[in-house]
């Protein structure tokens, strides 16, 4: 009954194994191939960044003008 127990729950350890290493193989190759987009959106990311760090810097000098 143990040994029973213990086949079955070693047979879910290598199922769950196996998901775990083809998530991570696939996982991989999706890096892989996102290389170009994952870099237009942090180029992106930068533009609306420095847009907003703007926008910020006048709303600033303008509280400043009016002494608030």
């Amino acid at each position: 009954m143990a040994d029973e127990r213990a086949m079955t729950a070693i047979e879910r350890i290598e199922r769950a194994l196996g998901r775990i290493e083809a998530a991570s193989q696939a996982a991989a190759q999706g890096a892989r191939s996102d290389g170009g987009e994952l870099i237009e959106l942090r180029q992106t990311h930068q533009a609306l960044r420095n847009k907003v760090e703007g926008a910020i810097g006048q709303i600033d000098r303008l509280l400043a003008s009016q002494g608030g």
